[in-house]
This record gives C-alpha cells, structure tokens and sequence, in this order.
C-alpha cells in the first residue's frame, strides 16, 4: 500500500478532467480530455477495487487470527482448570471436613463450659460430702465413746447391785 499518495493522483486526474485548465477548448481537446477522464476513472475504480481487496484480505487475516486467539484462549482456560484440580485433588473433601470441624468447634464452646461448671459444682458437692463424712465419722467416734462409757457405767452399777444383792444373802 502506498499511503494516501496512489489515491490523491487519480483524484486529482478526474479534477482536472472535469475541469479543464484552459479555456478555449476544441473538439480534439475535448475526446482528448474524455479519453483521459475515463482513463482517470478507470484508475481510480481499479485504485479502489486495489483497496477494497486488501481491506478484506486485512479482515480475513484478522478474522483468522481471532479464531486462533479465541482457541487459545479455550486451550488456556482448560489448562488452568486442570492446574486447579492438581492443585489440591481432594479440596472438597478437606473442605467438608474443616466445615465439620468448625460446626464441632461451634458445639464443645458450650459443652466445655457446662463441663467446666459442673466440674466446679461437683468439687463443691464433693468438698461438702467430705467435709459431712468427716463430721459423721467423728459423730459415730463420740457415739461409740459415749456407749463404750455408758458400758462401762452400767456394768460398774451392775457389779455394784450385784455385791449388794450378794451381801444381803
């Protein structure tokens, strides 16, 4: 292609053509002058059809090269969606699985606390049993005491009553 330069000249043919320099003009000048402007024409259609041609050509190779990129593009997307699935096979499983863990994490909070407290509830109550047992064992301590001396009261009032009834006799 030549730039602007091949379309101005023929152009430029026609002007003239139409528009004669000089001014009188004679039946030779004027075949001459319609020889030439359809020569110009001529010039002109072909420049054109020259043009025309290579623009389509232009868009042929454009449309080409767009398909190829478009196919590329579809090579690349599917690369890619390969890549991902290597990346990491098992992603929904691990990310089921992690879902999961944070639903479980989500239900011991609760159940931790409630453990918590009730630990604390039942070393109290322990505490308390204990300190009741310590209590009742030193009660059965004393009872025992008191029994063994009241025991010991009786059979020493016993004996007592006995040399009495013995004396008597």
């Amino acid at each position: 292609m030549q730039g602007g330069g091949g379309v101005e000249q023929p152009m430029q043919m026609v002007l003239r053509a139409k528009h004669p320099s000089s001014l009188g003009s004679s039946a030779g000048d004027e075949d001459e002058g319609e020889g030439s402007s359809r020569s110009a024409l001529s010039v002109f259609k072909a420049k054109e059809e020259l043009i025309e041609r290579r623009k389509m050509e232009v868009r042929e190779k454009m449309f080409a090269h767009l398909g190829r990129v478009e196919e590329e593009s579809k090579r690349l997307a599917f690369i890619r969606q390969e890549l991902e699935g290597m990346a990491d096979p098992t992603r929904k499983e691990v990310e089921s699985i992690r879902k999961r863990m944070d639903t479980v994490n989500r239900q011991l909070k609760p159940l931790s606390k409630s453990c918590v407290k009730k630990e604390k509830e039942y070393k109290e109550v322990l505490e308390a049993y204990n300190d009741k047992s310590k209590e009742k064992a030193l009660l059965v301590n004393r009872l025992i005491e008191l029994v063994s001396e009241s025991e010991r009261m009786r059979m020493k009032k016993l004996e007592e009553l006995n040399k009495t009834v013995d004396s008597l006799y």
